[in-house]
């Protein structure tokens, strides 16, 4: 949980602007900043730990994924089960998870270029539906604010 204060101060849409002094809005704002630095340290970690993750089943599963791969993904039963269990195969319907969110966005861009540039030297137009970032971006703020815990 990420834990931060009420700033009552920091905000012309929120306080009496007119009487807040300048070392108010000093203090105020670095407690702004140290909120975010604690917000994007929560992505940060969520992004780490999704890069450690990435792509388990081309171990675990070698043997249905060297099974298609041998054929040229003529046969697709990795692959089709690969897009139902990881969350960042955001460019098929079908591999976008209901609660998609930015640190998938994110890994897919990352997965993508790192493949493409390792593989052939170039990347691949990637994408997204607006629809789905948009989705991205809705989810990741309500993940984000489930996070919070505001203290007087």
């Amino acid at each position: 949980m990420i834990t931060i204060h009420k700033s009552k101060t920091a905000d012309t849409r929120t306080c009496d602007f007119a009487n807040v002094s300048k070392q108010q809005l000093i203090d105020s704002s670095l407690q702004h900043i140290g909120d975010v630095v604690k917000g994007m340290d929560f992505i940060s970690n969520m992004i780490h730990r999704v890069g450690i993750l990435h792509d388990p089943d081309k171990l675990t599963g070698i043997d249905q994924f060297h099974s298609d791969f041998t054929t040229g993904f003529k046969t697709t039963a990795w692959w089709d089960n690969h897009r139902k269990i990881t969350r960042h195969h955001l460019l098929t319907p079908d591999g976008v998870p209901v609660d998609v969110n930015l640190v998938d966005v994110i890994e897919m861009v990352v997965d993508c270029v790192m493949a493409g540039m390792g593989r052939s030297g170039s990347v691949y137009p990637l994408k997204i539906t607006p629809e789905v970032l948009q989705a991205a971006v809705d989810n990741t703020v309500e993940l984000l604010k489930k996070q919070i815990i505001v203290e007087d």
